[in-house]
């Protein structure tokens, strides 16, 4: 027990709530003005970023969305050159059957 003691130094009385020197030294070699300055440039440096971001998938999306509507209009086409097919398709059978039946 008493080497336990040794190696654990004690506690001291002090707070974790009392700013640390380093963080004391910061604010008394930097004005808070400087500091919030920094801060919003670093904010402003992720915004723009986040901007950034957005407007390339937004760029991309636009894409899909104009290639989904080019694949829309061909099978739209397709359809409808299908369906006159079958419409030739219903006469050329109903010509044949009516010659056969005469």
């Amino acid at each position: 027990m008493e080497n336990e003691a040794s190696e654990n130094p004690p506690l001291s009385d002090k707070t974790d709530l009392a700013p640390s020197e380093d963080l004391q030294s910061l604010f008394k070699t930097e004005p808070l003005e400087k500091v919030f300055n920094e801060i919003n440039k670093e904010i402003n440096n992720l915004l723009s970023k986040y901007a950034d971001t957005i407007s390339a998938r937004i760029a991309l999306e636009s894409s899909i969305v104009q290639e989904l509507d080019e694949i829309l209009k061909e099978a739209r086409a397709i359809e409808k050159y299908l369906k006159q097919k079958r419409e030739k398709l219903k006469q050329r059978v109903a010509v044949i059957a009516s010659s056969l039946k005469s």
